[in-house]
């Protein structure tokens, strides 16, 4: 496998906002190549650039809002630039932008083409990265290959969440090679569990029903249902050039970091 390990420091959110500089240490002491950001929580792009060349950490991607790239993108794009990330990610759609709402979707669509535009001329690849609601039909088509296929690819490209891919009845592998050469980086996320209305109260969805008591539950990669072996072969063949380790919350009775290390750990025993 010729691709590098990076850790979506999301899933390291609360450690990496109260003290950057340690858990950037320790992520490069687990073995990761890089780090993908999701917000900087008032560090500056300065300090978090000078850190990560320090530590010998890559700035590979951002997780960027749809809303403020859709009203300056120029602006929030600006800070990224600073740390030299070379990927720029819409980590997901609000609720009313999503192809439940077909109208809506096709404006979101128009909107995802021009801030492509816009961050390719700054020197960024625009990418998506899906949960599985993207995964509802308009027509005969689920709403995430109907976004692939309306953008171009000049202006946009995958960044697949193998977890929720499975979690929408798809199988992973297939997907990422469903976007060969458009898939620089894959997202390896690991769950145990059964799908349910509650999955998504980490972006501000609530939901009123209990979790089932045999819940879904995100875990370390190699710890639950995904095919790691098959995901991995897929993703070379798709030419990827990072796969990221992400886990939305921790499990198992470990701390974040320690959920991190596992997931490292699991991915040096298989080779990578």
């Amino acid at each position: 496998m010729n691709f590098k390990v990076g850790l979506q420091l999301y899933s390291v959110r609360e450690a990496f906002q109260t003290d950057p500089a340690g858990t950037l240490r320790a992520v490069k002491a687990m073995g990761y190549d890089g780090v993908e950001f999701a917000g900087l929580y008032d560090h500056s792009p300065e300090a978090v650039r000078d850190l990560c060349a320090e530590l010998g950490l890559e700035p590979i991607a951002a997780h960027i809002s749809y809303k403020l790239l859709c009203e300056d993108p120029v602006a929030t794009l600006a800070p990224y630039k600073t740390i030299g990330i070379r990927y720029a990610a819409l980590p997901f759609l609000p609720g009313n932008c999503r192809p439940a709402h077909p109208e809506a979707f096709r404006e979101a669509m128009k909107n995802i083409e021009a801030i492509g535009k816009v961050a390719k001329e700054m020197g960024f690849t625009l990418l998506y990265h899906n949960h599985d609601f993207e995964f509802v039909r308009i027509g005969d088509t689920y709403g995430l290959d109907l976004l692939y296929e309306t953008v171009p690819a000049e202006y946009l490209e995958t960044e697949l969440d193998t977890c929720w891919v499975k979690v929408a009845g798809e199988d992973p592998a297939e997907y990422v090679r469903k976007y060969a050469g458009r898939a620089p980086i894959v997202h390896l996320k690991d769950y145990f569990g059964e799908r349910s209305e509650n999955m998504y109260e980490l972006i501000g969805v609530k939901s009123t029903e209990p979790a089932r008591p045999e819940g879904f539950e995100f875990r370390p990669v190699g710890y639950g249902l995904q095919d790691f072996p098959a995901i991995l072969e897929a993703s070379r063949e798709a030419n990827a050039e990072w796969v990221i380790v992400e886990q939305d919350q921790p499990s198992m009775d470990l701390s974040p970091l320690e959920c991190a290390r596992k997931s490292r750990e699991y991915l040096t025993s298989i080779g990578l």
